[in-house]
């Protein structure tokens, strides 16, 4: 192990930062009497890594509050080196974001204009849930972002000794914020806690961060040469929108219900014109320019004209403001037709009317007269930026901030359906009993007619009330605003045609549908969701009988006119979580590669884009890895522009809690989506050249990893090698770990499944299996794997995925496996799976090493430091979560309940300190 000077030296200045703030701790702690808590902040003081201390909560929240330091300096040290690189060399020698892209584009012989043309067809939609992948409280969070400011600001080499000093102090209040904040929830978070954390990102962060966004596309653009006029009208960049769960997602999740849904449209419809009313606000400060309402165009004085006349004395008086500055009156009189009851200056609540803005694109048309003056005044420049900004936000967020998503299970609308039937009279068990052919047939003979099966007065069961009662808030929504504000109907576990079809049903059931002449016809998309690797080899076949049915056919007609799309869409999620959960990382990752190669052919072959919904997740095996690595090993052709994709729990933290590394995260996005479609439209699509040899590969590595998980003794060594029942019982989001609380393998969520290997530091998940396969492949092969080895330096796919594996086997450590494994009561239990894990690591080590040729340390210099610092401090942490399980486990045995409540609430801080040191938790 690295002695901790060399650490120190090879990561350099973001050490330094780390001392300061933990020297800062220090103090803290002492001043607060605490100086033997002191002594125990890892990395300024001397300790053996192998001593076990007897931890009390507080020496827990020291360590967890030291690894929040140190993640929050790493980040900071990325951002200053990424602006070191910038200004030494060029924008392009970042790799991933605007500059990098243009000028690959530009290498390849791409036109600008031809770049130009396709930028606005870019779309990229994040989409925010709260899955529970967030142990810190947003209390905490709020901290983070503070002392991130203040650490920040410590880089300004203008400021004096004594600014500095004022900085420190600053620090120092914070940090003592931090310490006697509660970091976890001792009550489990409710779904509106959930959603204020969310419309924090939302309302305070995303829209500053587009603005950052499109002003770094301008400076390379103009960088690689290019002609700047191409782009700078606001209608000539991507189009980025956002996407939420929170609210919506009601898969397995029972405290979202239809209540709870039309607070959620309601709160975001209210801050969706909070933020603009900010931005118009700003936009009056900025047009102050002498010219008078006689002197204006025609089209802006017929507009104010009418505007005064739609909204009478409250008109005239938003008019009269700014006498002799005919700008600023106009945008005064936008402010006013926003629908908001404003007290001391506060918009708190919505006040609709026929005078008020209805729709975004009444806003958006305004803005666009007023550019028009601007242009004709002569102020093209400021026409085309300070305008240009409150365009974007319109288009970006619209008068609905965020589009919520519904997602529902197959197998709760099937109960749903069968609850109906019942109530309309019908026998619903046979529903539920029938075959697919059978289910086919009874709903082709339902969409004949736009006739529900019950009344509103009809009571109906749980499943079926739940369902039609959420799809009246949406009719009802939509009715009133139009389908802006709704996603789509997502069924999770799809797995046949008729787990889409019976949506259609449901949603007749809820007034979500109409009838034409041509037949039934739905206002909402419904979208497949295929998790496990069985679904996702038969979805093909499910997309194609989907898209060939008459009822989608219209309704994606009518969605394509609604949405003003050139073609019709078909959205399909795709499931990184569970079928990884079901066939390691491999299987997992190659049958997403092949089901989206063939599902785009599908769209192909229908005359429909299909725009895919990457459901990714936080960890390796959840999906995650850097974000333009991941977008350059998608297929060809599949992203077409088009990206939708899940930010989950932590990571919706570690990538936007602070503005800069939020406009890294967001531009790499957004420009890694535009260069690599662009990329496409001018290159051949073909067959990946190794799908012969990843097609034997996934199936060998997905024989061992099912060996495994189907081992007779796997069920019960996972039970009590990991903290699986712990991280049941924590208090960290407001789901259910399990669907529908059956103490089974497959009910499990993939979450929790991640989290507590990733707590016991096995990570099984992302990396089981492919030991065996590469070395039999080796033997077998040996051809075709040295090919395959030297595909890792140019196939984006080959390296994405080792890369992604060589990550988690850095943070696997054979010596906490064991103490966990320790905890297994029976011997053969313990030593025959723990040995299986053993073996399979060692190969798995040896085969990446060969492959990538040099060692961990020589690959990922910085990733291998940063580790080696973190594993000396955790070791004492898993040391002491390993007691506290045994401890737990033993008091609730016994019935000592006193007792294992106050284990759990230190097991429960162990797992909060552990995620914050391994940087993810599921």
């Amino acid at each position: 192990m690295e002695t901790l000077a060399t650490v120190k030296k090879i990561l350099g200045k973001p050490y330094k930062d780390l001392e300061f703030l933990l020297e800062c701790f220090r103090e803290i702690l002492i001043d607060g009497g605490e100086p033997a808590l002191a002594e125990v902040i890892p990395w300024i003081n001397d300790q053996e890594k192998t001593q076990l201390v007897e931890f009390t909560d507080k020496h827990l929240q020291v360590y967890s509050i030291a690894f929040q330091l140190l993640n929050m300096v790493e980040v900071n040290g990325a951002v200053q080196n990424r602006r070191s690189v910038e200004n030494n060399k060029s924008m392009a020698a970042v790799n991933g974001l605007w500059a990098q892209n243009l000028k690959m584009l530009k290498d390849m012989g791409i036109p600008e204009k031809k770049i130009a043309e396709y930028l606005p067809h870019v779309k990229v939609e994040p989409v925010l849930t709260a899955h529970p992948t967030e142990a810190k409280r947003a209390t905490v969070l709020e901290h983070h972002r503070m002392l991130y400011l203040l650490l920040v600001q410590r880089e300004n080499k203008m400021f004096t000794r004594i600014e500095h000093e004022e900085i420190r102090r600053e620090i120092k209040l914070v940090i003592e914020r931090l310490w006697r904040t509660g970091e976890i929830y001792i009550e489990k978070p409710d779904v509106a806690s959930e959603l204020r954390n969310i419309m924090h990102y939302l309302v305070n962060v995303f829209p500053e961060v587009i603005k950052i966004t499109d002003r770094r596309l301008a400076q390379a653009w103009e960088e690689q040469g290019f002609d700047p006029k191409l782009i700078e009208n606001a209608n000539s960049m991507p189009k980025i929108s956002f996407g939420d769960w929170v609210g919506g997602d009601r898969d397995g999740h029972p405290l979202v219900t239809d209540t709870v849904t039309r607070e959620t449209l309601a709160s975001f419809r209210l801050n969706a014109f909070i933020n603009i009313r900010r931005h118009l606000i700003g936009l009056v400060k900025k047009l102050s320019f002498s010219l008078h309402y006689n002197y204006a165009d025609f089209d802006l004085r017929k507009r104010i004209d009418e505007i005064i006349e739609e909204l009478g004395p409250s008109g005239q008086k938003a008019y009269s403001r700014n006498e002799g500055e005919v700008f600023r009156q106009f945008v005064n009189l936008m402010i006013a037709k926003l629908p908001l009851d404003t007290r001391k200056e506060h918009a708190v609540e919505l006040i609709e009317d026929e005078t008020t803005y209805k729709y975004s694109e009444e806003l958006l048309n305004d803005l666009n007269i007023l550019q028009s003056s601007l242009f004709k005044y002569g102020a093209t420049t400021l026409g085309n930026t300070d305008v240009n900004e409150v365009i974007r936000i319109v288009q970006t967020f619209g008068f609905h901030l965020a589009k919520v998503d519904i997602r529902q299970n197959s197998s709760f609308h099937d109960k749903a359906m069968s609850q109906l039937m019942n109530a309309a009279s019908m026998n619903g068990q046979l529903y539920l009993e029938w075959k697919e052919h059978q289910r086919i047939n009874y709903i082709n003979t339902e969409l004949s007619s736009n006739r529900p099966f019950t009344h509103s007065k009809t009571k109906l069961d749980e499943n079926a009330a739940a369902v039609v009662s959420c799809y009246n808030v949406l009719t009802e929504h939509i009715d009133k605003y139009g389908p802006e504000a709704i996603g789509s109907l997502i069924v999770s576990m799809t797995r046949s045609l008729s787990d889409l079809l019976t949506v259609y049903l449901l949603a007749r059931e809820g007034g979500l549908t109409f009838h034409t002449e041509e037949g039934v016809v739905c206002k909402l998309p419904v979208v497949p969701l295929f998790e496990t690797i069985e679904d996702l080899r038969n979805s093909p076949e499910i997309l194609d009988e989907f898209l060939s049915h008459p009822c989608t056919k219209r309704s994606l007609e009518y969605q394509k006119m609604v949405n003003k799309d050139l073609k019709p869409v078909q959205q399909v999620m795709i499931g990184y979580s569970d079928s990884n959960k079901d066939g390691g990382i491999l299987a997992s990752q190659w049958n997403l590669y092949k089901a989206q190669q063939e599902l785009a052919e599908i769209g192909e072959k229908h005359g429909v884009h299909i725009r895919f919904f990457h459901g990714k997740g936080g960890t390796i095996s959840r999906g995650s890895g850097p974000t333009h690595w991941f977008l350059r090993a998608l297929p060809h052709s599949t992203i077409n522009g088009d990206v939708r994709l899940t930010e989950q729990g932590e990571t919706i933290a570690q990538k936007y809690a602070n503005k800069i590394n939020a406009s890294y995260n967001m531009e790499m996005l957004v420009a890694g989506a535009a260069g690599v479609s662009i990329a496409h439209k001018f290159t051949k699509k073909e067959d990946h050249p190794f799908e012969a040899i990843l097609d034997e590969l996934a199936q060998e590595s997905k024989k061992h990893y099912t060996k495994l998980i189907e081992h007779e003794y796997f069920i019960k060594f996972y039970s009590e090698a990991t903290p699986i029942d712990a991280i049941e019982s924590t208090k960290i989001g407001s789901r259910p770990s399990r669907r529908s609380g059956k103490r089974t393998l497959a009910d499990l969520r993939a979450i929790p499944w991640v989290f507590s290997w990733s707590q016991s530091r096995f990570n099984m998940a992302s990396w089981y299996g492919l030991g065996s396969t590469l070395e039999k492949f080796m033997k077998d092969k040996p051809d075709d794997f040295a090919r395959f080895k030297e595909a890792t330096n140019y196939d984006p796919f080959i390296r994405y995925v080792l890369t992604n594996v060589d990550t988690s086997l850095m943070a696997t450590n054979e010596e906490i496996m064991k103490a966990y494994a320790s905890l297994v009561e029976d011997e053969e239990v313990r030593t025959t799976v723990l040995n299986l894990f053993l073996k399979e690591l060692k190969k798995t080590r040896k085969m990446l090493d060969l492959i990538l040729e040099k060692p961990f340390k020589e690959r990922r210099v910085n990733h291998y430091y940063s580790s080696t610092l973190r594993e000396n401090a955790m070791f004492n942490l898993h040391l002491f979560q390993v007691e506290m399980l045994k401890r737990w486990r033993e008091f609730k045995a016994s019935g000592n309940i006193a007792e294992a409540e106050k284990a759990n609430l230190n097991l429960l801080l162990s797992v909060n300190a552990i995620a914050g040191a391994m940087r993810n938790t599921g």
